[in-house]
């Protein structure tokens, strides 16, 4: 009775062994690969899943998109200028099977196709596109990806470049090439200034000439607008010609009039009778 109990415990505990070895669990994220003597049998689903200990063996896929950091690469781009370029990769997995089939590794086999690719497009643009263009390089680089990993069931959803070293020599002189570029545009900019000013004054010289009190006006406005600075002395300039011309004219009437004062103050000479002469003559 004791061996019959023994065996009964026994075979309990072999078949409780047994269940435990057969009862897998898979995540609603993943799928897994069933194998049965080394052949694919199917796909199993999220949930609870019961192999054959021993026969069966159920390999585990994740489908959630996996962040994959592409390292830093040396690479000289069309114009010969070298650079160091990093980036970023996303990628999941869409077929279970050929992902565990079609290749060993499919983390690593993605990480080196993705440094070469990456080498390959940016050599073959120059440094101003590689700046300025990043969105098309994006794009060439995902889609060269993603007809590689089509045969191993993975997508490759996005690709971006993260970061670009320059050398110091090349930041100096694209630093010297912006400054360059701005005091352009600054002496375009004055010049468009001074141009405008130059007509608007234009303008108002016309419009002076035509009304010679505006001239008048606009110093007593001035004059107006430095009085308000409460200032003791004030240095207003006058204008020049027009004050040597009133000048000139004013010089010639005082000389016409003291001309004209001498005239008549000078004594009338003395009338001379017939047959007399003037005194001192022979």
């Amino acid at each position: 009775m004791a061996v019959l109990i023994t065996v009964l415990v026994v075979v309990v505990l072999v078949g409780l062994v047994l269940l435990l070895l057969s009862l897998r669990i898979v995540q609603q994220y993943e799928e897994g690969v069933l194998f049965r003597l080394g052949r694919v049998v199917g796909v199993k689903k999220p949930g609870l899943v019961r192999i054959l200990p021993v026969i069966e063996v159920l390999r585990r896929v994740s489908l959630r998109i996996v962040t994959m950091p592409i390292q830093s690469q040396g690479i000289i781009t069309r114009d010969n200028v070298s650079v160091d370029v990093s980036a970023v990769a996303y990628f999941r997995v869409v077929d279970a099977t050929k992902s565990v089939v079609a290749i060993e590794n499919v983390g690593e086999a993605i990480n080196q196709i993705a440094q070469t690719t990456l080498r390959k497009v940016v050599g073959q643009h120059t440094l101003d596109e590689t700046l300025a263009e990043t969105d098309k390089i994006n794009v060439n680089i995902r889609e060269i990806l993603d007809a590689a990993t089509e045969p191993w069931g993975v997508v490759v959803t996005l690709v971006e470049l993260k970061d670009i070293q320059l050398p110091e020599s090349m930041k100096r002189a694209m630093a010297r090439e912006a400054e360059a570029e701005r005091e352009k545009r600054a002496k375009i900019i004055a010049a468009e200034g001074e141009s405008l000013a130059a007509a608007a004054l234009g303008e108002a010289s016309d419009t002076m000439m035509a009304h010679p009190l505006a001239l008048q006006l606009r110093n007593l406005q001035s004059l107006v607008e430095i009085g308000v600075d409460k200032n003791t002395t004030v240095v207003f300039p006058a204008p020049l010609m027009s004050t040597i011309q009133e000048l000139g004219a004013f010089l010639a009437r005082e000389a016409g009039a003291a001309g004209v004062v001498a005239a008549q103050a000078a004594p009338a000479p003395a009338p001379v009778l017939d047959g007399a002469q003037p005194d001192g003559a022979a």
